[in-house]
């Protein structure tokens, strides 16, 4: 059985999210929770959130809460937001904030 989350439209970069997402994978759940809480990385508190979320899923789904791991994590790119910013000589140079689609899938450890 597996118990999945998923948040879209998160305001932080696929790329930065991904190198998180590489510390928690097939790692225990409460491991990975740990990791989520001591590394100083923006995407922590939108991953450490979404974790949580799954946990839930799997305590609904009558899943053994204790013997969770992480099978799959992946992020997505999402849509990206075009601003732009003033410079010299009235001239305007372009921001893309880019936004991520990230899933978590926790299964139970046999």
């Amino acid at each position: 059985m597996e118990a999945k989350a998923s948040t879209t439209f998160v305001r932080i970069a696929p790329r930065k999210v991904q190198i998180v997402l590489d510390l928690i994978r097939n790692q225990p759940a409460d491991k990975a929770m740990a990791i989520l809480k001591h590394t100083p990385k923006a995407a922590c508190e939108p991953l450490a959130k979404l974790l949580k979320s799954a946990m839930a899923n799997a305590e609904v789904k009558n899943m053994d809460v204790s013997s969770l791991y992480v099978a799959e994590c992946y992020v997505n790119q999402g849509p990206t937001l075009k601003r732009i910013r003033p410079r010299a000589q009235g001239r305007a140079y372009g921001i893309k904030k880019k936004t991520s689609h990230i899933t978590l899938v926790l299964k139970e450890a046999e």
